[in-house]
């Protein structure tokens, strides 16, 4: 996940947001973490989980924003944190539903974990006493003109 999040990283601007998506323990933090290493952040990427959100400076370019929607209720309490969606690079987690009330363009990135299956055929996947496998399932799709091209997600190179 931290590579990914590298990767992701080489794409980010000023006024890019990126909506991160999945269950606790998908990796939606440490992608984050990959991704502020790679921008060069001064400071450890953590959980934003009690204070809603930390600002990342970075040395050169715009800071990194993380921010923890998960015990938000609406979109209105977003858009109250005030955040600076045009001169940050901003990544949200648990902002499904929330985000696009504030916002018109953003990168999604939505990370299954699969879990085993047991050896019982009736066992649900999502059966939160059953330990996850690897490796995570990604799926990364751009909202808006910004990200109407996702080519550099597709290196042959990889």
């Amino acid at each position: 996940m931290e590579q990914l999040g590298a990767r992701i990283a080489t794409q980010l601007r000023a006024g890019d947001t990126v909506l991160l998506t999945g269950e606790l323990g998908a990796g939606k933090t440490t992608l984050t973490r990959g991704l502020g290493a790679a921008l060069g952040v001064r400071s450890t990427v953590t959980s934003p989980t009690f204070v809603l959100a930390r600002t990342h400076p970075r040395g050169d370019g715009p800071p990194l924003v993380h921010v923890d929607a998960y015990r938000l209720a609406d979109a209105r309490e977003l858009d109250d944190l005030n955040l600076d969606f045009t001169e940050s690079i901003t990544v949200v987690e648990w902002g499904a539903g929330l985000l696009e009330h504030v916002i018109d363009e953003w990168l999604a990135v939505t990370i299954a974990r699969p879990h085993g299956a047991g050896d019982d055929d009736s066992s649900s996947p999502l059966d939160p006493s059953l330990e996850p496998i690897e490796p995570r399932n990604v799926t990364i799709e751009g909202v808006g003109a910004r990200w109407a091209d996702l080519g550099w997600l597709h290196d042959p190179g990889d």
